[in-house]
Formats: structure tokens, C-alpha cells, sequence
């Protein structure tokens, strides 16, 4: 790679790399500069490296990935993505929400974004299309995914979940973890696959609760741990920091 980013006379900014053992995968994330086009850079890349077959990923360090985000009506999550992308901590950009509710219409047109209420997955994928986007976030969204939609963007739609699952399925899983006194509550943002949550795993965190902690504030700390690690989930995606080997991921921090 090293040689390869010689001949395009790039100067090698950050690198990291890892050899899966189970594998022997090796993945590398490489930022350079350099005074080439994006298409010339790829065209040496390709060419040097060419003995190997790699996977070779290109772009440009100034063009944003177009994330669409599907909602229902819980709006923590949505909140702290927006406000994360108008203080330009998140490198990305939103032309559109799609809901299966009007719920949180305003919250998202105030914010200038576009927002359409849709219930049908092949309208979906119309203006996942039309708009180029590059990737789908669920917020909190409230509705399985078919195995067609989920086919149609492989590796490309991240979920956030609590981690009580598979323990705590079904309504309420905040009053279950009270019921049986859980001393830890987390979440998980995961790559959405046709097996419900069940995709490898991008981001997780967690809290301590005690015996004191109502329903109401698991919910409460639930949330935030939620939006916090979708927020960084979809940062280390926009990034290009995340690598698929088989069904776990590579994470470059």
C-alpha cells in the first residue's frame, strides 16, 4: 500500500492496520494527501496493488457520505444526530428522514431537512436511488426490515437496540430489567441483517443501575446511552473506520 501511495506521490497522513487471526484477514485504513484526482489515485492504487486482488475503497476526505434516516416516534436519537451535524461533529449529511408516523415532522423540518412519511419499503429504496445514499440509519425506528431491503444495502443499515436482547424481547423491556433487577443496562448499535439483531456489532456501552432505579429512569438512562452510541456508530461509519470480516467488525478508533 505504502508503495502504492508513493507512486502517487502521496504523503501517508494516518495508518492503521490489523491481520485477523481466524482468517488472516488483513484490513488496512490509509489517509494520504495527495495532489492527484480521486479517479487517477485509484487508477495507481489498483494498478500497484493488483498481485493481491484487495478491496480497494477510495474517497475523497471532503465528500460526506448521505446517510437517510428512518424514524418512528421516539426522538432521542434523532435529536442527537441532528444536533451533532449543525455543530459539525458529524461528518455527514441528511437530505432526508422517512417515518412511518408523523410524529417528529416538525422536529425534523426545523432542522431543514426534508421529511416524508412513508410506509412502503419499495419507496424506500426509491429515494435511497434517487438521493444516492450511501447508507440508512435507524433511529428508534420501529419496524422490521424485509430480507429484500436488507439484501438491497448489505453492510449499509445501522440499528441501535437495547442490549437486554435477546433476554428481554418483546413490549416494555425496561419494566422486564426491573422486574428481574438488572444491575446493568446498555445498548448496541449493529449492522442490520435479515436475522433480527443479529448483524455484527459496531458500538456498545453501558450504565450501572441499583435496586432504587424505577422503570421510568431505566428509560431514562436507556436513552442516552442509546443516542450516544448510534451517534458514534454512524461517526466511525462516515469515516470509513469500520470493516466487515465475516460476521464480526474491524474497528479503527
Amino acid at each position: 500500500m505504502t508503495s502504492g501511495i508513493l507512486a502517487c506521490k502521496g504523503n501517508i497522513i494516518e495508518n492503521q492496520q490489523f491481520t485477523d487471526p481466524a482468517t488472516n484477514m488483513f484490513v488496512m485504513r490509509t489517509r494520504f494527501e495527495t495532489s492527484l484526482t480521486q479517479a487517477e489515485s485509484t487508477q495507481i492504487l489498483e494498478k500497484e496493488l493488483s498481485r493481491f486482488t484487495p478491496d480497494l475503497r477510495l474517497r475523497a476526505a471532503d465528500k460526506k457520505k448521505k446517510a437517510l434516516v428512518l424514524v418512528t416516534k421516539e426522538s432521542h436519537c434523532l435529536r442527537d444526530l441532528m444536533y451533532l451535524l449543525e455543530l459539525g461533529e458529524l461528518p455527514i449529511e441528511i437530505p432526508l428522514v422517512i417515518a412511518n408516523h408523523e410524529n417528529l415532522r416538525s422536529l425534523v423540518e426545523t432542522h431543514g431537512i426534508a421529511f416524508e412519511v412513508i410506509n412502503s419499503e419499495n419507496v424506500i429504496r426509491e429515494r435511497i436511488t434517487s438521493l444516492d445514499i450511501d447508507f440508512v440509519v435507524l433511529a428508534r425506528y420501529m419496524q422490521i426490515l424485509s430480507k429484500e431491503f436488507c439484501d438491497f444495502m448489505p453492510g449499509k443499515i445501522i440499528n441501535i437496540h437495547h442490549s437486554f436482547l435477546p433476554g428481554f424481547k418483546g413490549a416494555k423491556p425496561y419494566h422486564q430489567a426491573h422486574a428481574r433487577g438488572v444491575k446493568i443496562i446498555g445498548a448496541t448499535a449493529h449492522f442490520v441483517t435479515s436475522e433480527l439483531d443479529e448483524g455484527p456489532i459496531i458500538e456498545q456501552d453501558v450504565a450501572h443501575v441499583s435496586h432504587a432505579s424505577t422503570p421510568e429512569e431505566l428509560i431514562a438512562i436507556g436513552r442516552d446511552i442509546e443516542r450516544r452510541v448510534l451517534a458514534k456508530a454512524v461517526k466511525l461509519y462516515a469515516e470509513d473506520r469500520i470493516f466487515l470480516v465475516g460476521q464480526r467488525t474491524i474497528i479503527f478508533s
